[in-house]
């Protein structure tokens, strides 16, 4: 690349719209009118049978065969190009709705959104909801593309017509900052040339509104710097790498290290060319600091006069990008910046209907949906809303036991609700409690089918220990949902909520010194794994108590299996909701190779052997 193409402001777009608006051939018309198309690969575009052998545009953007056989977008296309005046990064996003969270992808750090409307179709309901996402996603700069003006005669009042109406959706929605452009791909009318078939027209065409259009500076932002490395050198050398995600910075600058807010001043500036006086926004450096303070990859360095949010609790939009739905309550592993959390939905307040722009009801989010919810993290994050600096006011979502990337999210605002909230220390604490008791406490967590023999093994051993003088207690699930629990259903949802809840009053039981037998289905690994983390890895025991789905249906001690196979019992575990199995439990109970005395005997040899038990 030249100097003279280095140094040109960098244009981030996308296209969006329904499908056979058009999105790829007037990207490719865009592209190939440019001269961004070589010459062979523009000649090798398939002609069109009924468009006077024009080139067929969308060939040149539609790389899958899978699309080209079906005739729609279904990945991002990227393309890369330059002009005289700018150099532009454009994606070309699908219009489905089940690929949603391509176009959430492509959106996310798109600056403008070039939104197409067939002139001879006007608004249709997905044109809504590729406006949602892009308002979600942060964009406030949008062209709207009337496109196929030939087809109904390049008649202003028809445009006007689309114009006023989109104007009132993108009122709605919040997009103060629309452009409307009348176009035709195929023709090439306004693309880049001013077309006379619109002398009505005055406005810019699309590729000199793209050319001209103002770009935020991120430089004018407040000073964001997310720590990627930490370097440690001969000599107590230690620097912290990194990329500015908004402002700039001299050195000699005062800055703060979050979340700690410990402060220090810049004292260089390192690039591989050599030391800055000044870095700003986009550029990968190094820094030093004067005072040798605390600061690990993860930590965000930010101006002191405009701190970032801090907070454990936000609220924020959620793109959900996985096949298994989001489950308020369940653990997800939180990557914001460079720092990494344990994060919960710990509200979800409402689902988007993307037809309508509406919030409806919701309990969970399938895939390909946009929700607004509140979550949770296991300490407080340094963040900023997603308005203010999208670089610092996102994050992903990952499953914790396929480490998938499930959900990307948008910060909105923090939450204080629990700011002025400390744990309570009293003189009596669990070691105290345990004393007196004569052993260490404990959580024996049961699980397994209906059926299996929990609840059998665990009143077995309850009598055991009670006979040896241990405290104890046993949480069973139907006992908690006689009570605790009674407002949950048997959703996927209700039984992370069921569970979250059966680990907190396990927790205390624990810290009161009891050994607490847990018997619960427990059917998600995701939720034992938060149950052995919350409670702590040494005091925890997952105790698989194996029987086959057959072998608990012959037993169905309650008859649950029949009622559920005559279809009066729905969401039953095993036969129409899942269960994941322990992988590697503490303790596994072959129910049909042992006996309940044999059974016993093994949890308490293994009791004995952590030192739970003298």
């Amino acid at each position: 690349m030249s100097d003279t193409t280095a140094h040109r402001d960098l244009l981030r777009l996308i296209t969006c719209g329904s499908v056979d608006d058009g999105k790829s051939t007037l990207i490719g018309r865009l592209l190939a009118d440019a001269g961004a198309v070589p010459e062979d690969q523009l000649r090798g575009a398939v002609p069109s049978s009924d468009n006077n052998n024009l080139p067929d545009y969308a060939m040149l953007l539609d790389g899958l065969q899978a699309e080209r056989e079906q005739g729609i977008t279904i990945d991002v296309g990227y393309r890369f190009f330059t002009t005289p005046r700018r150099r532009f990064i454009l994606a070309d996003t699908p219009g489905h709705e089940q690929y949603t969270r391509n176009m959430a992808t492509g959106a996310s750090a798109a600056d403008v959104a070039i939104v197409l409307v067939d002139a001879s179709k006007g608004l249709l309901s997905q044109t809504w909801r590729h406006s949602a996402i892009v308002s979600t996603m942060g964009i406030r700069r949008v062209v709207l593309a009337v496109n196929k003006m030939d087809l109904i005669d390049y008649r202003q009042r028809d445009f006007a017509d689309i114009v006023a109406a989109y104007a009132s959706m993108a009122g709605q929605l919040g997009l103060s900052d629309v452009t409307s452009i009348p176009v035709s791909a195929l023709q090439g009318d306004n693309v880049i040339r001013q077309s006379d078939a619109t002398p009505w027209y005055q406005g810019p065409t699309l590729l000199r509104y793209l050319e001209t259009v103002e770009i935020p500076d991120a430089s004018s932002q407040p000073f964001r710097f997310s720590v990627q490395w930490v370097n440690r050198g001969a000599s107590g050398f230690r620097s912290y790498a990194g990329t500015i995600l908004g402002g700039h910075l001299r050195v000699g600058d005062e800055v703060a290290v979050q979340p700690s807010g410990v402060r220090s001043r810049v004292s260089r500036i390192i690039t591989f060319d050599g030391d800055l006086e000044e870095a700003r926004a986009g550029q990968a450096v190094s820094l030093t600091l004067t005072d040798a303070v605390d600061v690990s990859r993860g930590d965000l360095l930010a101006g002191c006069e405009q701190p970032p949010h801090l907070a454990d609790q936000f609220a924020a939009d959620l793109v959900w990008l996985d096949e298994a739905p989001m489950l308020p309550g369940r653990p997800y592993v939180m990557r914001l910046g460079t720092a990494t959390f344990t994060a919960t939905v710990t509200e979800l307040k409402h689902r988007l209907d993307m037809n309508t722009g509406a919030g409806r009801a919701a309990k969970q989010l399938d895939v390909n949906q946009i929700g607004f919810a509140n979550l949770g993290l296991d300490r407080p994050a340094a963040f900023d809303a997603y308005a203010d600096n999208r670089n610092t006011g996102n994050f992903i979502l990952i499953d914790r036991v396929t480490n998938g990337t499930v959900g990307a999210g948008m910060i909105r605002f923090p939450l204080r609700r629990a700011a002025n909230l400390t744990w309570q220390n009293f003189s009596t604490d669990r070691s105290a409690r345990s004393a007196i008791k004569g052993h260490r406490p404990a959580v024996l967590w049961f699980t397994g089918f209906s059926g299996s023999g929990k609840s059998t093994v665990a009143d077995a051993i309850d009598r055991r220990l009670l006979a040896l003088g241990s405290h104890t207690y046993i949480l069973d699930g139907d006992n908690i949902r006689h009570g605790l629990n009674r407002d949950l259903g048997f959703t996927d949802t209700d039984r992370v909520e069921n569970i979250r809840r059966v680990i907190e009053v396990a927790r205390l039981l624990a810290d009161a010194g009891l050994i607490v037998l847990v018997s619960f289905i427990s059917p998600f690994r995701a939720e034992r794994q938060l149950a052995r983390e919350r409670l702590g890895a040494d005091e925890f025991l997952e105790i698989f108590v194996d029987a086959s789905l057959a072998e608990c249906e012959r037993r169905d001690p309650k008859g649950l299996y029949r009622k559920a196979r005559e279809g009066k019992i729905a969401n039953f575990t095993g036969l129409d909701s899942a269960y994941e199995p322990p992988e590697t439990p503490d303790i596994h109970l072959r129910t049909a190779e042992m006996s309940v005395e044999q059974e016993v005997e093994l949890v308490l040899q293994s009791l004995r052997q952590r030192g739970i038990l003298d």
